[in-house]
């Protein structure tokens, strides 16, 4: 008699039944609800979608079309205003962040320089990372409030007697800083793992023949991270565009001085309870514009060898 064989294979489809129910549930649906509202004219002051006369037939469904998209891009140019604050104070943090992510990666990997310690520096420059966004922007703002620690030497460094938060480069140089260190860390240790993911052999080669440490950085290092370089610049770009606590936390909901810190998201949080359809608008455009830019991103950084077609021969005639 042959013996059934026991299949291991369903175990694990069940035990991902509970991420798919909690993804349906709280991720999903929600999605698939911003779309729906983005095309209806849903006020949180009537509750409801639909329109009822008092003999209850419904009147107006509430659809209007891409009215809420023409309110959002037409409206006194706030959505537009709010896209180039919120793209600028993400390039403040994310430029200095990949170089110095970059650079330490490299030098942590280099098994010519022995550094001692990895373990700490490692735990150093990650734990701001682990610290939440809002305690850290409170610590800043009491340092550079009026009366806070760097208040007087930021005085007498510029001579302008007040904060660099009411200044417009001021405050979007401190979000662009604050943003830099919770997140070099972690995208420190994810170039790390990419770069050691490479045959050493490699830079041996490249060694004997008489490359130097930066032609192997650009010539090696860089090309066969690329995957990885493309990851961490989309999730740091998805996450710019949905930034919201840092320059809340400074700026409170007026956004700054002159508005440089009102970005996508709080624009979501402004209009959260009154017009659901428009900041659904809001949100699908970001969607589109993450999508957009992610594309662009892979296509820029795709490595893959391209086919090249081949092209015909022309038929000869047989003699």
């Amino acid at each position: 008699m042959k013996r059934k064989s026991i299949s291991y294979a369903k175990w694990g489809y069940i035990f991902l039944i509970p991420f798919f129910v909690v993804y349906i549930i709280f991720a999903l649906t929600p999605l698939v609800q911003t779309f729906y509202y983005s095309f209806i004219d849903y006020k949180v002051d009537t509750g409801t979608v639909s329109i009822f006369n008092p003999d209850g037939n419904v009147v107006d469904n509430g659809f209007c079309g891409l009215q809420n998209y023409i309110d959002v891009l037409g409206k006194d140019g706030t959505f537009t205003t709010s896209l180039k604050n919120t793209v600028v104070l993400w390039l403040i943090g994310f430029i200095p962040q990949i170089a110095v992510s970059l650079l330490l990666a490299v030098w942590f990997t280099d098994i010519r320089l022995k550094l001692k310690a990895q373990g700490f520096f490692k735990t150093i420059i990650y734990l701001p990372n682990v610290i939440m966004a809002s305690a850290i922007s409170l610590l800043f703002y009491s340092l550079f409030t009026q009366g806070g620690a760097l208040y007087d030497l930021f005085d007498k460094m510029v001579g302008l007697d007040t904060s660099p938060l009411n200044t417009v480069w001021g405050s979007r140089f401190i979000v662009g800083f604050i943003n830099f260190l919770m997140w070099y860390g972690n995208t420190t240790i994810l170039l790390m793992a990419a770069i050691m993911g490479i045959d050493t052999s490699l830079y041996e080669s490249a060694q004997i023949d008489g490359a130097n440490p930066t032609q192997t950085f650009w010539k090696i290092t860089i090309p066969l991270i690329r995957p990885i370089l493309a990851y961490v610049i989309i999730t740091s770009m998805i996450g710019g565009l949905q930034m919201y606590d840092v320059p809340t936390l400074l700026g409170d909901s007026s956004g700054g001085p002159k508005g440089v810190l009102m970005t996508l998201v709080m624009q979501i949080q402004l209009g959260r309870d009154s017009a659901v359809g428009v900041v659904g608008a809001i949100s699908v455009l970001i969607f589109i514009i993450s999508a957009v830019l992610g594309f662009i991103v892979l296509k820029v950084m795709d490595d893959s060898p391209k086919k090249k077609k081949k092209k015909k021969k022309p038929a000869t005639a047989n003699r």
